[in-house]
């Protein structure tokens, strides 16, 4: 069995695995293309460029189903569940990576404009920290932004204080975007912590 799950539900997002063997490259490629509507200024903050052609994003996912299958790492796209506004449409993706000598595991997401602005980010960075604490036996989940984009430092602020976490600080050079390194600001999150404020307790449901 797969040490990740290959599907999630929180109350109101669903989870599907990207991986070659389930996932349509075209389904993402659509809306993370070069001319994909917001896509320019959701890739200013973010480790990649739009995609020139689909066999940009067919890479991505191959490489998300060898992390996956070498249990190094999850990435799920994103969709709104029943009574949401956009249900079943492919709002984004998110991931958990763990660096398992450390014990510790990072945060990632992207979501199309249409989806932004509606706490789907804290959903679901609660719904991969339930998974790497409760599931996964982590001991630190962490997360970073840019330090010039105040309102992603903004929504992470409000989910890590939500999860008893803390702000570290700015980390010098510690991302490589457009082959330059660059600051982040980081957050972390401990088991102790998250069970503290949460009671170990959140409302998520995981498929293998």
């Amino acid at each position: 069995m797969a040490l990740f799950p290959r599907a999630a539900e929180s109350p109101r997002l669903r989870y599907e695995l990207v991986h070659p063997d389930s996932f349509d490259p075209y389904e993402m490629y659509e809306h993370a293309r070069e001319g994909a509507p917001g896509i320019d200024e959701i890739t200013r903050w973010v480790t990649w460029d739009p995609h020139a052609h689909p066999k940009e994003t067919a890479a991505f996912v191959a490489f998300a189903g060898e992390q996956f299958d070498d249990d190094e790492a999850v990435t799920f796209a994103v969709y709104p569940r029943d009574g949401e506004d956009g249900a079943g449409e492919f709002a984004g993706t998110c991931g958990l990576s763990v660096d398992w000598d450390l014990r510790r595991g990072e945060l990632g997401v992207w979501f199309r404009k249409p989806f932004w602005g509606r706490g789907y980010s804290g959903e679901r960075a609660r719904t991969l920290a339930a998974l790497a604490f409760d599931v996964l036996d982590i001991e630190v989940v962490c997360v970073t932004h840019d330090p010039d984009n105040e309102k992603s430092g903004r929504a992470i602020q409000k989910y890590v204080d939500a999860m008893g976490g803390r702000r570290e600080g700015r980390v010098r050079n510690g991302v490589v975007i457009g082959d330059e390194p660059r600051d982040v600001v980081r957050y972390s999150i401990t088991v102790a912590e998250w069970q503290e404020a949460t009671g170990g307790d959140y409302d998520a449901e995981f498929e293998w």
